[in-house]
């Protein structure tokens, strides 16, 4: 099977690297702080997303905003964040991943201090404008740090981490609405959008302690400081030195500078120039495959409703007949607490049973959920008596739905995204697929509440089970396992699909 110049060099001409070593399998406790800091700030998006589904319900009475603002206020942080994922991939390759990181908290401070400080709607809206920006810098480049940081033993665990702080962070949102639920409407809405800048400073001066991607330092030729950083995140001198190895070799492709020429990526001094272009007008089939797949998982993740779920859970069990602002924070505490041990699961079985069967079995289970709460709306919708039964099968399917969700889409979709391109594309490619993600997060946000009016909440989750159902299939067919394999080796997955003959067998397998 011909390999194209452009994957086949950068990930060893497609040969696999199936010698397990010992030394990778532990996690190694410095990388493993680097990652949790990096992954932080996640925290920021799903503090919002929590907080966002009480508050909302605050300031849309405090402000007296329709319920079409309501969907415009939740929808913009999404919709923004559009922003700040297409601008992260060429301003990470440019100024780094570590300051990118600072850049995403920077960002968020200053809309958490706004929206907090908001006295009227078109202030508020322009905190969360800002505050869109800095989550979308955020959702991209932790899992691509951590990605680009870890061995490929344990590169599952450590980058499903900003999903699992994207958890904590809508459980502390929860926490907080019921917490500040008793005070004055005028106040406590602000209070839990305002001290969102709290974990915004902190992770901003904790980031500073970290060290920089050593993949984005050898693309700029400093080998030596790679190879130090390399030796801090290794178990052993040798597991470093064969990391290194393998990272210097993808960093000397060769790319083609503005004059037309090549020249090695130590040379040019990497900083992204002419990958969109190759994502976009020139990319070779294995690139193709690439993009189906992250782009797919992306659009799928948003598009299973998880999002508008979370914002809009009080509007969905107002609608079944709860109307206790303590008791719809109290099933929202409940949510969060079952998002919170499925992920962690999740991230502590991804490296041992790998990424596809985790996800199609949380991609199934959704779609089970979604029937189950849009038959459940669907009768409590048509029924006046409001039958306990019915109002408990949509708690417990809302919690399944998010349990599911964090099984599978939630960690996998960064785990995916940021390992499955080459090195010199990663970035930017990884910033294509996430803002795919967060421009489907805005629109669904943007349009759930209006959709459901037309045909129902029952209607609406019918539709998100089968668009689940879809995205089952896909996952099945476009997404291979990624499993155990180093970022270099990855590439070899995706190359053309032909039948070969196994080495050890003589039988023909498709890769």
């Amino acid at each position: 099977m011909e390999i194209t110049h452009e994957v086949g060099s950068e990930y060893n001409h497609g040969q696999r690297c199936d010698v397990f070593d010992d030394s990778e399998a532990r996690l190694n406790k410095y990388t493993f702080i680097c990652a949790l800091l990096a992954s932080s700030t996640s925290i920021l998006l799903g503090y919002d997303i929590g907080v966002m589904s009480g508050a909302a319900l605050y300031i849309k009475e405090n402000l007296k905003i329709t319920s079409i603002q309501e969907e415009v206020l939740v929808g913009t942080l999404n919709v923004f964040s559009l922003v700040g994922s297409l601008l992260s991939g060429r301003t990470s390759d440019y100024i780094g991943r570590r300051y990118t990181i600072v850049l995403a908290a920077a960002t968020f401070l200053i809309g958490a201090l706004l929206m907090g400080l908001a006295p009227s709607f078109p202030f508020l809206m322009a905190g969360r404008i800002i505050a869109g920006i800095g989550v979308g810098y955020s959702l991209m480049i932790a899992p691509l740090y951590t990605a680009e940081l870890s061995p490929s033993m344990s590169r599952g665990f450590l980058t499903s981490l900003p999903e699992v702080c994207i958890t904590f962070g809508i459980l502390l949102g929860y926490i907080l609405n019921y917490a500040l639920s008793s005070l004055p409407q005028h106040i406590n809405w602000r209070l839990m959008l305002g001290l969102a800048a709290i974990p915004a400073i902190a992770i901003g001066l904790g980031v500073m302690a970290m060290p920089e991607s050593p993949r984005w330092l050898a693309m700029q030729g400093r080998v030596n400081q790679a190879k130090e950083v390399l030796i801090k995140t290794s178990n052993t001198l040798e597991e470093a030195e064969s990391r290194l190895e393998k990272i210097t070799k993808a960093a000397s492709v060769l790319v083609t500078n503005p004059a037309g020429s090549l020249d090695s990526a130590h040379e040019s001094h990497w900083s992204g120039k002419g990958v969109w272009k190759e994502l976009l007008l020139r990319p070779s089939r294995p690139i193709k495959r690439m993009l189906i797949a992250a782009i797919g998982i992306n659009f799928f993740m948003q598009a299973s409703g998880n999002d508008a779920v979370i914002y809009y859970s009080p509007e969905v069990f107002k609608a079944a007949g709860i109307h206790s602002k303590k008791q719809l924070f109290g099933i929202n505490v409940i949510m969060g607490l079952s998002k919170t041990s499925f992920v962690l699961f999740s991230a502590f079985y991804l490296d041992r049973f790998g990424r596809r069967p985790l996800l199609l079995v949380g991609s199934a289970g959704m779609a089970i959920s979604l029937a189950g709460l849009g038959l459940g709306s669907k009768f409590l919708d048509q029924s006046e008596s409001k039958p306990v039964w019915a109002i408990v099968l949509c708690i417990l399917a809302v919690c399944a739905d998010v349990s599911f969700f964090s099984i599978g889409l939630g960690p996998i979709t960064w785990v995916y995204s940021s390992e499955i391109f080459p090195m010199r594309l990663r970035a930017q490619g990884s910033s294509l697929a996430i803002s795919v993600n967060r421009l489907v997060s805005g629109v669904v946000s943007m349009t759930f509440l209006t959709i459901s009016k037309k045909i129902t909440f029952g209607g609406m989750f019918f539709v998100l089970a089968g668009i689940m159902v879809i995205g089952t299939v896909f996952f099945y067919a476009f997404l291979p396992e990624t499993k155990g394999k180093s970022l270099e080796e990855i590439g070899a997955l995706f190359e053309n699909k032909a039948r070969k003959m196994d080495n050890r067998g003589g039988e023909m397998e498709v890769v």
